[in-house]
């Protein structure tokens, strides 16, 4: 019997709109009367609701078979799977008070269910059962794999330990669940806690004027009249550093980036959460049998263990390293060239950085930006690109509810006219949106529920004045592309099981597709066709055009520098065994950096563990390499592309034919080995960011 959560002083059952699907097209979320006190109550009855069915099926009397028992499971949380990926999204891109409230209460609560299920013995012992079984014949290749992974997650979520481990086990995870979530709040309030507010113009010299409008609006809308806000919202590095003529004001800003949460001037302190979450994660794999949590983490990777990763990874630092020392001569000549004798700072970096590359390439941001308006980008770039390999195309709809003004829906249609789904587009940053940029779903796709993918692309662009159009930098058009290929991971699925849907694949795997798709950004014919100039109409010049490719190449040893960093300290915190860690956040990181020879501190690591969102709240832990290890795959299949013709329906069909549909249906590499016709080549990747062993 199914008890509801509902009381009084909340909304019945009948007039949750979450306990129906929604009645918009492809179930698309109705936000016209989605209220934020709807998500408790549904989540209560959600939660209700799956353990009675779970319950159902651990004691059916009837023997276990594969379709009472995995695919029951499968049909299972209907109500709770519904209002969840509603609330994650907004926790992420829409967020509030009472939304972040709702998160804290909700987390041990979500790890505690997790934990009803997976602990579940009776339901184990049928599923144990089946996979004993799993080679009698009648299972094809997508229920083997559901069959084998299902079996493998309840055994790593601790369902063959005793009881008293269990329930340690139960104890952690309602702590980590607890502790990545402020992690992740925290984050957020950091942005705004840190920002610059900057009170005389005269120290934006270098921005341009749209981006000094924006600054001044920004700042406005939190109260700080007639001064200018600039924000700090993801990287240690900073965006505005490019533009900043003013070395004082540049290290301002850099300092307010690089010591997030570290308690300054009585701010947040999420050092403490960082160590708590690295002890209790090495306490789970010691549970589990494993040496440490890296471990543990890489298993059901394609990576498969830490030692795999930190090969690959250490075999790339010395061309790095070689790389970055060139690019720091170019970069400290300019420096003497404007009288400056210090040595080398990280505020420096990207300010001379940006020079050399002008200066090299003749490539000048505020020159190239206004051939990058963001909604011409998308039509016309990404959209473009889009049709021209797979023959998709994109009809923007505006009878949809929206849960921000600012975001756009777009029906997507397959070639002979059927619709896949639809995609929202959410690109500006504003307060209520964590850094970063990502893919998520309102619905996956699932021919055994009968649903279509609602897909949603998330950016933090920084918003133009207003009146103004949104010039967008280079690095935001990779980015459009790059999420977009998440995007179509999600619409192109074509699976039985939601659970395989879209882009459920190995960590490891999944930012193949999304970096896939970045090179098309700066193909000929799709770089033409939508880098034109807002005001002229007129197409980027050729031989600029040819400059901004060109200048991709450059800084790359920076690049590629800090986001090794960043990857060796988050393979060092899961390394560690329950009984070695720290005291010390800084100190560790330190002599985490000098074991690799990372230790520059002119190019500091993309994040540092106080505000690195990938790893302690947002699913990367021990997973940061998940980046470049996908990018050797991107690499191969894009040259493996480009050697069978390049932008052509025939290459896009097999692509999507061959990857992008299959989701996780399959293994990972097999379905890579049955696209490309073998193992990837690291050298593509090495040509794709011009780094080049010595």
């Amino acid at each position: 019997m199914i008890v509801s959560a509902c009381n009084g002083d909340q909304n019945s059952m009948s007039d949750n709109p979450f306990f129906a699907p929604s009645e918009l097209p492809f179930e698309a979320p109705d936000f016209t009367i989605i209220e934020e006190e709807h998500y408790a109550p549904a989540f209560e009855e959600g939660m209700a609701r799956q353990l009675s069915e779970i319950e159902a099926i651990a004691t059916n009397p009837e023997s276990p078979t594969f379709e009472n028992t995995i695919v029951a499971m499968e049909r299972t949380g209907d109500l709770l799977t519904r209002a969840q990926r509603v609330f994650f999204n907004l926790t992420s891109a829409h967020t509030s008070d009472k939304l972040q409230e709702i998160q804290s209460e909700f987390a041990p609560k979500f790890a505690a269910h997790s934990d009803n299920i997976r602990l579940n013995s009776a339901l184990f012992e049928r599923i144990e059962q089946l996979h004993e079984h799993k080679d009698e014949p009648g299972l094809d290749d997508a229920s083997m794999k559901l069959l084998e992974d299902t079996y493998r997650n309840f055994v790593r979520a601790g369902a063959q330990l005793t009881d008293a481990e269990q329930q340690r086990m139960r104890d952690i995870n309602s702590r980590i669940s607890s502790l990545t979530t402020q992690f992740q709040e925290n984050v957020l309030q950091l942005n705004r806690e840190r920002a610059v507010v900057v009170d005389d113009v005269a120290l934006l010299d270098g921005m341009s004027s749209d981006r000094i409008a924006a600054a001044k609006e920004a700042a406005e809308s939190r109260g700080h009249e007639d001064s200018y806000l600039l924000s700090i919202t993801n990287t240690t590095r900073v965006p505005i550093l490019t533009s900043l003529n003013n070395r004082e004001l540049r290290e301002r800003v850099w300092r307010a980036s690089a010591y997030r949460g570290l308690g300054e001037d009585g701010g947040i302190d999420n050092r403490p959460l960082v160590l708590e979450l690295a002890q209790l994660r090495a306490e789970r794999a010691k549970l589990l049998g494993y040496p440490n949590f890296a471990t543990y983490a890489l298993e059901p990777q394609t990576a498969q263990s830490p030692d795999n990763v930190l090969g690959m990874l250490t075999d790339l630092i010395p061309s790095v390293i070689s790389n970055a020392e060139e690019e720091a001569e170019l970069i400290i000549a300019k420096m003497r060239e404007d009288g400056i004798d210090d040595e080398l700072q990280p505020w420096d970096w990207e300010f001379y950085g940006e020079q050399v590359r002008r200066e090299q390439y003749d490539i000048d941001e505020n020159e190239v930006r206004p051939y990058f308006e963001i909604n011409r980008v998308l039509e016309d770039g990404v959209f473009y690109a889009m049709e021209r390999l797979y023959g998709i195309t994109f009809e923007e709809r505006f009878d949809l509810p929206l849960y921000h003004p600012e975001v756009r829906i777009f029906d997507v249609y397959d070639e002979d006219g059927a619709q896949l789904g639809l995609f929202y587009a959410d690109y500006f940053s504003r307060d209520s949106k964590r850094g970063g940029a990502w893919m998520n779903s309102f619905v996956v796709q699932s021919h055994l529920l009968e649903k279509k993918p609602v897909i949603v692309n998330v950016l933090n662009v920084s918003p133009p004045a207003e009146g103004e159009p949104a010039l967008i930098s280079f690095s935001n058009v990779t980015t459009m592309f790059h999420e977009m290929g998440h995007a179509v991971h999600g619409l192109f699925s074509d699976v039985l099981y939601p659970s395989q849907a879209g882009t459920s694949v190995p960590r490891d795997f999944v930012e193949f597709p999304s970096t896939f798709e970045e090179d098309w950004a700066i193909h000929p014919d799709v770089l033409a066709n939508y880098a034109i100039h807002y005001e002229t109409g007129e197409p980027i010049p050729s031989e600029l055009l040819d400059r901004v490719i060109a200048a991709r190449d450059f800084n790359q040893g920076f690049d590629t520098y800090e986001y090794l960093a960043a990857t060796m300290v988050d393979m060092e915190w899961h390394l560690l065994g329950s009984d070695e860690i720290p005291a010390d956040v800084a100190a560790f990181e330190q002599a985490a950096l000098e074991k690799y020879r990372m230790d520059w501190y002119a190019i500091p690591p993309r994040y540092k563990s106080a505000y690195f969102s990938h790893i302690f709240s947002g699913g990367y832990s021990a997973n940061y390499y998940a980046y470049i290890w996908s990018e050797i795959l991107a690499a191969d299949a894009f040259a493996f592309m480009r050697e069978q013709g390049g932008l052509t329906r025939e290459n896009g069909d097999r692509y999507r034919s061959y990857i992008l549909s299959r989701g996780g249906s399959l293994d990972a590499m097999e379905l890579y080995r049955a696209y490309r016709g073998g193992d990837p080549d690291v050298s593509h990747l090495l040509r794709r960011r011009g780094l080049y062993a010595n």
